[in-house]
């Protein structure tokens, strides 16, 4: 009796525990599903990080490579160095060209300067011989005037000659005859050199105001010469002025010819532009450098991203700006803070075939239909650069 009294009280314990292990399992099953649903996580994750590919930008020979393979660098470290001779011989040749032609521009202001003297001149010149062509001309009309008077005074004079002549001629045969006395032939004779001398002064002068008036002429004649001399000269002055503005106008040329001439030197020098591990490094010095070919790449150190791929259906548990935990693979004791940065819109789809211009539908249908996976990208806050790598894998959990 007592044994089946024993026997029926196991059973109740016993049934107490099997009741009580179902609730507990039921109850587990139930927290992880919440926890999972609140919590995504996946291991479908790897790091990422912001990379340049390192190339010259000018061609040369290198001369220094102070860096290896997989090293850390600081912003400004020098990683590489092009022999730098080539660039300097052209930055000095172009400011030397800018500085001839700085001087080209200050003798062409000299000789502009130099010349609109000249077209001063050549106008007061042409000036003066305008003033001299009206002198000779009244010089010429004054000249005319004195020869038409020499000329009637030599006619006069001609005149008297002749009637003094006549007159002693009608009379010298009258003096044997006595009808006329010796002093009224003297007297004749006497008019009749003074006529003569009369006569030749005014031939004289007349001799003079033609050659005054030849004179007054020549004088036009020179003075018109000397004119069209001044106004070839002051043609010439004013066509000879350069024009400076077209040297003036080179100087944007010859500016951005230094320029550039100092950005390839520099571009000699190739430093770091921010914190980053060097990789994929294939060179050494004595290498000619080609501008555009990658000579090692550039990882940046400060800034990394877990990729976490989440199934569609966990997508409504994430949000931007959401925290998660980060466990990288290699080190899965540490656990770093990290920020929900974006998600994902777009993956290319399975059945997005095309043919024929039609989408290609598959006829067969899967009973097992799998969720499409979302990138998500999440931003670390603190990370170690000693641990994060470019394509590590990492564990995530959505908090």
């Amino acid at each position: 009796m007592e044994r089946s009294s024993e026997n029926a009280t196991h059973r109740r314990v016993g049934r107490v525990i099997g009741i009580a292990t179902v609730l507990a399992a039921v109850l587990l099953l139930f927290a992880t599903l919440h926890q999972t649903n609140s919590h995504p996580r996946t291991d479908d994750a790897n790091v990422r990080a912001n990379f340049i590919q390192l190339v010259a930008e000018v061609d040369g020979r290198v001369v220094d490579v102070p860096v290896k393979d997989n090293q850390l660098v600081k912003k400004g470290e020098l990683l590489f160095a092009i022999d730098p001779r080539p660039y300097q011989y052209a930055l000095r040749q172009a400011l030397a060209d800018q500085d001839n032609l700085e001087q080209k521009i200050i003798d062409e202001q000299r000789k502009i300067a130099a010349q609109n003297s000249a077209v001063e001149a050549a106008r007061a010149t042409l000036a003066a011989s305008v003033v001299a062509i009206s002198t000779a001309t009244s010089s010429i009309d004054v000249s005319k005037a004195t020869v038409s008077r020499a000329q009637a005074s030599a006619a006069a004079a001609q005149a008297q000659l002749l009637l003094a002549k006549n007159n002693l001629n009608r009379i010298e045969p009258l003096l044997e005859k006595q009808y006329v006395t010796v002093e009224q032939v003297d007297t004749q004779r006497t008019q009749v050199r003074v006529a003569q001398g009369n006569y030749e002064e005014a031939q004289a002068a007349l001799a003079q105001a033609q050659a005054q008036q030849a004179q007054a002429q020549s004088r036009r004649r020179e003075s018109d010469s000397e004119t069209a001399e001044a106004r070839a000269k002051l043609g010439q002055s004013v066509h000879a002025i350069d024009r400076v503005e077209t040297l003036i106008s080179q100087r944007p040329a010859a500016a951005a010819k230094v320029d550039k001439a100092r950005l390839d030197l520099e571009r000699c020098r190739v430093i770091a532009p921010f914190d980053a591990y060097v990789t994929n490094m294939n060179i050494s010095e004595g290498a000619y450098a080609h501008p555009g070919v990658a000579i090692f790449t550039l990882v940046d150190s400060r800034t990394w991203w877990v990729v976490a791929n989440y199934r569609e259906s966990e997508l409504k548990s994430i949000h931007r700006g959401g925290h998660v935990d980060v466990f990288l693979m290699e080190h899965p004791d540490r656990k770093f803070s990290g920020v929900v940065e974006s998600i994902g819109y777009a993956v290319f789809p399975e059945d997005g075939k095309v043919s024929g211009g039609l989408p290609d539908v598959d006829k067969t249908l899967n009973w097992v239909h799998l969720s499409s996976r979302f990138p998500v990208r999440i931003r670390v806050e603190h990370p170690d650069p000693a641990l994060f790598r470019i394509g590590a894998s990492a564990v995530t959990v959505v908090r």
